[in-house]
């Protein structure tokens, strides 16, 4: 029976394990304590065209620049003293150094890839001198520099790849996705604070600060719950339904209310999280209320959250919709209703598969 009663919170701590998330749990608790309070980081950088390793110089400033606007102190001085070191490796005809074929980092747009034999840094870091799994890539948006180099009457192939190269390290935001990795949430909290943030960045850090469980950062995320830029309050959202504390549901259930309207699915998904993680049937009547609504995005959401905490008041009014939808399907059907009725489906099975093992 207790092990029935839980099974939809597994389901939902299963699906809230974030790549970041797994790849930290393999860290022993020695690794990850020198992680966030690394300072120090000896920043290694290599370049490789056809005809050699060009001055990897112009490569360094970029990196070193930019770890040093979150914070660190970048050295480049292996003899002198440093926490760990980031390693980037930018080559004309990219050699892959990946992670596996299939899943994890393979399914990120920045992970390295098998096929790409075109332009690329590959970035990576060592704790006590052991290569972490930790991997990602940016790439140009040319593959064969020879011909890109033509187009652009540029003399040398491999310095034009380099440059290409430069630019994309300018505008790839590494710094917080290494700052996320090391679990350095107070950095993050840090920048997010900074008025100078970019609203990029902010969506960026509060995505990161979801998959790192930042209970800490819940007060912040709350106040972007209500800002008046949708991206970051859409992204506050969806990291508090990540973080789970309890908290968050009274705000969130007023946003849901009466928040903007273009914001009100993410609230709805977030809050199905939280309340199933909880059991908290107090999340039950303004979702069904919400579920009267003409808002088709805000409706198929409020279903799936229904859905996570299975609770028989609400059966009656998913089969009703559910019911009037019965006729909607085939290639000419709106996108948007197949998916409620897909929601539906899995809501009402929920309902009825707690019932059954109750």
């Amino acid at each position: 029976m207790k092990t029935a009663m839980y099974l939809p919170l597994i389901l939902l701590i299963s699906l809230l394990v974030t790549e970041s998330s797994a790849r930290r749990e393999l860290l022993t608790s020695q690794q990850k304590e020198l992680l966030e309070k690394a300072e120090r980081v000896l920043v290694e950088v290599i370049a490789i065209t056809d005809h050699g390793s060009p001055d990897p110089s112009p490569l360094t400033e970029v990196v070193t620049r930019r770890m040093k606007e979150v914070g660190y102190t970048a050295v480049t001085d292996p003899t002198q003293p440093h926490d760990l070191v980031f390693k980037v490796k930018c080559e004309q005809r990219k050699v892959w150094e990946g992670t596996t074929t299939m899943g994890s980092d393979a399914d990120m747009p920045d992970s390295p890839s098998r096929v790409w034999k075109g332009p690329a840094c590959q970035l990576t870091y060592l704790l006590d001198g052991k290569k972490m799994s930790w991997r990602k890539e940016v790439r140009t948006e040319f593959q064969d520099s020879i011909q890109a180099a033509e187009a652009s009457k540029a003399p040398d192939p491999g310095a034009y790849a380099m440059a290409k190269l430069k630019d994309r390290l300018e505008e790839y935001d590494f710094p917080v996705f290494i700052t996320a990795e090391w679990g350095q949430e107070d950095r993050l909290l840090k920048i997010l604070d900074d008025p100078s943030t970019t609203q990029a960045r902010k969506v960026r850090i509060i995505s990161m600060l979801g998959y790192l469980f930042s209970a800490k950062a819940v007060p912040r995320l709350l106040t972007g719950l209500k800002d008046p830029d949708l991206a970051v309050a859409k992204a506050a959202a969806v990291a508090l339904g990540n973080i789970g504390q309890k908290e968050s549901i009274p705000v969130m259930i007023e946003v849901m209310q009466t928040g903007p309207k273009e914001l009100r699915p993410e609230v709805a998904k977030g809050l199905g999280i939280v309340g199933a993680l909880h059991g908290d049937p107090s999340i039950i009547p303004p979702l069904l209320e919400a579920l009267k609504t003409d808002d088709l995005a805000l409706k198929t959401e409020v279903v799936w959250a229904l859905g996570k905490l299975p609770d028989r008041r609400a059966y009656e009014p998913l089969y009703q919709i559910y019911k009037s939808l019965q006729n909607v399907r085939g290639p000419d059907a709106d996108p948007q209703i197949l998916k409620l009725k897909e929601a539906l489906n899995w809501s009402m099975k929920q309902i009825d598969t707690w019932e059954y093992i109750q």
